[in-house]
């Protein structure tokens, strides 16, 4: 069982950054892959970024490419997703997400509880 709390969300200019950090639970965090999605409003959610269980391999969807980056602390169980150059098409709850395997894009496993990122034009 892993437990995920996300934080760090909140209200930004376009062209500005944020860091959201996920924080887990659980002694298996290490050996799970990690990612982050994103819903907006009256949209499906979707895939953001994603990374194995040790950092080595990490996957981005095309429209964060560049400007966002994933990394995780396996000694703090933390997760990191930098977002920079925000756009307001970036605004949507971000949901951090684990599960046993190897890394994908397919959301399943555990979820946080999602944090708000709003971009203003």
């Amino acid at each position: 069982q892993v437990q995920l709390v996300e934080s760090g969300g909140g209200l930004v200019q376009a062209g500005g950054s944020l860091r959201l950090s996920c924080a887990a639970s659980g002694r298996t965090f290490s050996g799970y892959a990690m990612g982050w999605f994103r819903q907006a409003p009256g949209k499906e959610r979707e895939f953001v970024a994603a990374i194995s269980w040790n950092g080595g391999s990490t996957l981005y969807a095309d429209s964060v490419k560049g400007r966002y980056a994933i990394s995780r602390d396996n000694a703090k169980n933390t997760v990191y997703l930098e977002m920079n150059s925000l756009k307001p098409e970036d605004t949507a709850v971000y949901y951090c997400n684990g599960h046993p395997g190897g890394i994908t894009t397919t959301p399943f496993g555990y979820w946080g509880q999602g944090t708000q990122v709003t971009v203003s034009s």
